[in-house]
């Protein structure tokens, strides 16, 4: 046997008899690839991307290509992620079906779990998120089950909201959106930090206890939105609770040796744009490498011009907020947000470049992760035709370099297939009808 066939069932045989497991070795082979980590990060940009009208004469500013299929050319607002042609495609013709029945403005909330929004009514507002149904799958094998980010910390309002993801409970859970606290939860988990925060956890919990039972009192003079808040409330505490105890299993177990020399932790969302992003997404870059979690979502923008990211545009020189720009009509406003677009590739182009710095033993990191990133309307608020790129995932079986349309697809149809692309075993997600075929996805 030679040793690039040599798998860890393998076994080296004494004189007695007896058997001795091989420890894991890079000469494993396929074995090794077997336990490659998978990874999924999600990423929202709001309010939709530039479509301009026809009668601008502007259409090579269009977010999507103009021809379909393999020969697709790059336009001009996503020309930076040219460079890798070879790892993105373009997915046209997109929907959820309730997306069509909600308010438009709480697209995102339902952008990963495709859930009707219609009835404010329902004791359960959401389901699900992709996001999470893979990190129940992955959890096991990482340090935090999920990073949750966005431009505003928490997790907003109701039809308002701040973050993307939603527990396997359909509640919100609360967004990270400063990079040195999101470096301290990553990097940072030791024992005495742990038992500070689980300290300071319980007397939170004992002390919302203490309120539940004097509510129940006057539970009947509580409306709705107060019931709510106290519900997202105790969803924040759980959600904390839970990443303690996950974080409790790895004490002991050193971390990947990393450079962190590049990261400024003093970056905010109320500074420079371009510097906020890609600190964060260094953060997620590094974490992937690491193998701290395989499943993270990151709101980039809110809707309906909320959240400080709004101001973005201006303050790259443009002459109107983020909100107004996907509204405009004439030929300037929709050059501004076709511009605003091409901003957003760069930061793009810069993560797509950084998972590619970071090597797998099968590839890069890039390679080995899925990168979704789209927007919860086309734009001005439509529903259908939702603008979606795909990256990365050359080892998990896609095969990209095209622009692939069908219209009145579902949405979950291409969540089904991230599933199965991140091999866990589901027949169904939302209100999909089945997985994409002839598609990026074909190979899975």
């Amino acid at each position: 046997m030679t040793i690039a066939k040599l798998n860890r069932r393998a076994v080296i045989k004494g004189i007695a008899g007896t058997s001795l497991a091989l420890p894991v070795l890079d000469a494993m082979g396929q074995d090794i690839a077997e336990q490659t980590p998978r990874r999924f990060c999600a990423m929202y940009t709001a309010n939709g991307m530039s479509l301009p009208k026809q009668e601008n004469g502007i259409n090579d500013w269009n977010w999507f290509p103009t021809t379909e299929g393999k020969e697709f050319e790059f336009n001009k607002s996503t020309e930076p992620l040219s460079p890798f042609r070879e790892h993105v495609s373009f997915l046209g013709g997109l929907y959820h079906q309730n997306g069509t029945k909600a308010d438009p403005h709480v697209c995102s909330d339902m952008w990963l779990t495709g859930a009707p929004l219609h009835d404010p009514s329902r004791a359960t507002y959401n389901s699900a998120g992709l996001d999470q149904v893979i990190a129940l799958h992955t959890k096991q094998y990482c340090r935090l089950p999920s990073l949750v980010l966005s431009i505003d910390a928490g997790v907003g309002f109701l039809s308002r909201t701040g973050t993307i993801s939603y527990n396997l409970e359909g509640k919100p859970i609360p967004a990270e959106s400063h990079p040195r606290r999101v470096f301290d939860r990553l990097f940072r988990g030791d024992r005495a930090s742990l038992e500070s925060k689980r300290d300071q956890l319980s007397k939170r919990i004992k002390l919302v206890d203490a309120v539940l039972e004097n509510a129940r009192s006057f539970n009947k003079r509580l409306g709705l939105s107060d019931r709510r808040k106290m519900d997202e409330y105790l969803t924040s505490l759980n959600e904390i609770e839970s990443r303690l105890t996950a974080s409790e299993k790895w004490i002991g177990v050193p971390l990947k040796e990393q450079d962190y020399s590049h990261l400024d932790l003093d970056a905010t969302p109320e500074g420079e744009p371009a510097e906020y992003y890609r600190n964060m997404f260094d953060l997620i870059a590094l974490a992937f490498d690491a193998d701290i979690t395989r499943s993270v979502a990151f709101m980039l923008n809110r809707e309906d011009g909320m959240g400080i990211s709004d101001t973005f545009p201006l303050k790259l020189g443009l002459t109107r907020t983020h909100h107004n720009l996907s509204h405009a009509g004439d030929k300037d406003g929709q050059l501004e947000f076709a511009k605003y677009d091409r901003f957003l590739s760069e930061q793009l182009a810069y993560f797509f470049g950084r998972l590619q710095e970071y090597k797998d033993p099968t590839g890069t990191v890039l390679d080995n992760s899925l990168v979704l990133f789209g927007s919860g309307a086309s734009t001005t608020h439509y529903p259908k035709n939702l603008p979606t790129l795909i990256a990365g995932g050359g080892n998990m079986g896609l095969q990209h370099g095209t622009y692939w349309r069908k219209d009145d697809t579902p949405m979950a149809n291409v969540y089904l297939s991230i599933l199965q692309s991140m091999k866990i075993e589901a027949e169904s997600f939302a209100d999909s009808t089945g997985v994409l075929h002839e598609s990026i996805f074909s190979a899975v």
